[in-house]
């Protein structure tokens, strides 16, 4: 997502550094991290090259309940330890669990269950952005409503008991009620061309390389 010029990326998956290549993405300015299940923070490592071109370390936002487990797997990427070694990431951890401020523009931290576990979601002004979800607590919910823009994990047709179902992410949208909502997570049960000619009207199945105007100023892209 870019905010008046400043890319920020929520999560960084294993093949991150092919999807910055394949889009263009020239400069980072903050991660946002949902959750750090590997498919969510294994491409981290490859910020490095911003890192370099930029020449600075960059800032990271995290939950508490994963930021252990964050300084586990790339502590040696905090920017206090690798400030003087060019060679790998170098981040600024923020621990976040509700509400603050990045680039003048007002984040909201939603907690939200994953199976047994917590992740976090994100409102980003008119973006509302929440992955691997079981299912929508109504105070998340209530600081939903109103987003332009919806991005919310789908993981299948059939129930999953740490993901929402195709049919239960269609009545959480409806919920929501935003203009538009984009469904991703999917696994390869959800084929794009026989189910995305079937959600309601303003719902649609994301795709690699999806570039979504919300403001003049900030654009969605994946």
């Amino acid at each position: 997502m870019s905010i008046d010029g400043r890319n920020v990326l929520i999560d960084a998956s294993p093949e991150l550094r092919l999807q910055c290549l394949a889009n263009d993405v020239r400069r980072l300015d903050a991660v946002l991290v949902t959750h750090t299940h590997a498919d969510h923070i294994c491409g981290l490592d490859d910020v490095r090259r911003f890192n370099q071109m930029q020449a600075g370390p960059l800032d990271l936002y995290v939950g508490a309940a994963h930021l252990a487990s964050l300084e586990k797997v790339f502590g040696y990427a905090r920017a206090d330890r690798a400030a003087h070694n060019v060679d790998l990431p170098q981040l600024v951890f923020h621990e976040v669990d509700s509400t603050f401020e990045l680039f003048g523009e007002r984040v909201e931290a939603l907690v939200l269950p994953h199976g047994r576990f917590t992740v976090l979601g994100y409102r980003l002004g008119p973006l509302g952005y929440c992955t691997d979800l079981s299912r929508m607590p109504e105070e998340a919910l209530a600081r939903l409503r109103g987003v332009e823009v919806m991005v919310l994990g789908a993981l299948r047709p059939d129930p999953h008991p740490a993901h929402l179902s195709l049919d239960e992410a269609v009545g959480v949208a409806r919920q929501i009620g935003a203009s538009r909502t984009y469904f991703v997570h999917m696994s390869h049960h959800v084929g794009h061309a026989a189910y995305d000619g079937q959600l309601p009207e303003g719902m649609q199945l994301a795709y690699d390389g999806l570039r979504v105007q919300i403001q003049a100023d900030s654009v969605l892209g994946g």
